[in-house]
């Protein structure tokens, strides 16, 4: 790097990740005695506890650059965290340094933050990082044109909007149209995982995952790995999730052939699943059956496949039973016999979207299954053995209740068109 006074360059950024601090702050010293004003931007500042960022400022102090930035690298900081950061930096940052923000728009949030900062109340001068059209890696960055839109409305500032208006549509829509950025669903997931956006790119670029699958595997990365791009291990989660894919596929094949001439009985936790364990018994020793409990190992008949949706229900079952398990995708774990998608099997009833039965039914509808047979679906009782001391707390809950009981019937209704529903317990639902 020459001498300012031999370069048309005013100033140098310095991007540096959090374990490259000490390094970082070298070469700014460095490039700064070269006669350069210094932009120190600590990439992913959520990745700062309150006491290191703080203690992060200290240094920015003694080393006295023109700017230090907050970074949303990712894009996935919120409003409030925002805030936050630039209030730890307003009380404790040297009054003669400058404050920046950069951001990325993973979650599309770049211009919200912006007219956040020039909302807050402050004496510095604070300085926010925009690009043309967003141009930027991933998701891109906050639109120039759009934050002198906010410029104009804020400060009366008289900026000519034409002249980056014609470099949009003669020189920058060029490069879109060969590499385009912007906001898609894989970066907005890599944001909602707070991880680096060239796993989106990588994943993407496979051309062979839907974005739920892309959602399960970003779900599998470790802390450690999140921040810095590592092919290597992004391709070994790629090739063990695809893995586990195929071995979910001969595992479903195995399901449906289980199910071949049998009668399926799910066995929900009611109480008539114990008052009525007679019929249940003589409904399995009579049949040809195939039986699986709902969000617990049920005694009375051993069951063949267990149904979790419900983590603290799942954090219950012993570990010789996971082996039979048949879980929802928010269920962490491997050592499990199926592992199935959670939102296909969700209704659009609120009280009930995620009852564990329901899903049950949906998911073995989906598997082309005909009829199912139900125990234990007793329905939601007023008589619990919680004590209410509050009448109209009471009065509330059953109320809940009752919303559950009807939404349950309601759902079943909407099944039985396509798939036979008997109940061989008693129940509040036929």
């Amino acid at each position: 790097i020459p001498d300012s006074a031999d370069c048309r360059l005013d100033g140098i950024r310095v991007a540096f990740h959090k374990k490259d601090l000490t390094e970082a702050l070298k070469l700014c010293a460095s490039i700064q005695k070269k006669g350069y004003k210094v932009f120190v931007q600590a990439m992913v500042s959520l990745n700062y506890s309150d006491m290191e960022f703080l203690a992060l400022i200290r240094q920015i102090n003694a080393l006295q650059p023109y700017a230090f930035y907050i970074v949303d690298s990712f894009g996935s900081m919120t409003k409030d965290q925002l805030i936050r950061y630039y209030y730890l930096v307003e009380n404790n940052l040297d009054a003669r340094i400058v404050v920046g923000f950069h951001s990325h728009n993973n979650l599309q949030l770049a211009l919200s933050h912006a007219q956040t900062l020039m909302e807050l109340p402050t004496k510095r001068m604070i300085l926010i990082d925009a690009s043309v059209f967003g141009m930027g890696r991933g998701a891109g960055n906050l639109n120039t044109e759009l934050l002198i839109r906010l410029l104009t409305m804020y400060a009366d500032s008289a900026y000519a909007i034409k002249p980056i208006l014609s470099t949009i549509d003669d020189i920058i829509n060029g490069f879109y149209q060969k590499k385009p950025w912007g906001y898609t669903l894989p970066n907005y997931l890599s944001a909602s995982h707070n991880l680096h956006p060239n796993y989106a790119d990588y994943l993407s670029e496979k051309q062979t995952l839907t974005i739920e699958a892309i959602h399960d595997i970003f779900s599998m990365m470790d802390e450690e790995h999140k921040n810095t791009f590592d092919p290597q291990y992004i391709e070994a989660l790629y090739l063990q999730y695809m893995a586990s894919e195929n071995a979910q596929e001969s595992r479903i094949a195995e399901l449906k052939a289980a199910f071949e001439g049998k009668k399926i009985l799910l066995i929900a936790p009611g109480k008539s699943a114990e008052t009525e364990k007679t019929r249940i018994t003589d409904f399995v020793q009579n049949n040809p059956t195939v039986s699986i409990s709902v969000n617990y190992a049920y005694d009375g008949v051993p069951a063949d496949y267990i149904f979790v949706s419900n983590l603290r229900r799942f954090k219950k079952i012993l570990p010789q039973d996971k082996k039979r398990c048949i879980v929802t995708s928010n269920i962490p774990g491997s050592d499990v016999f199926l592992k199935v998608r959670y939102k296909p099997l969700l209704n659009d009833i609120d009280f009930v979207k995620d009852n564990a039965g329901l899903m049950l039914i949906r998911f073995l509808m989906l598997q082309g299954v005909k009829e199912v047979y139900l125990a234990g679906f007793d329905g939601y009782s007023h008589d619990t053995e919680a004590n209410y001391s509050n009448k109209m707390e009471l009065v509330a809950r059953n109320a809940l209740l009752d919303a559950r009981n009807e939404g349950v019937k309601a759902v079943l209704r909407r099944y039985a068109e396509q798939i036979g529903v008997h109940f061989i317990t008693t129940t509040r639902y036929a």
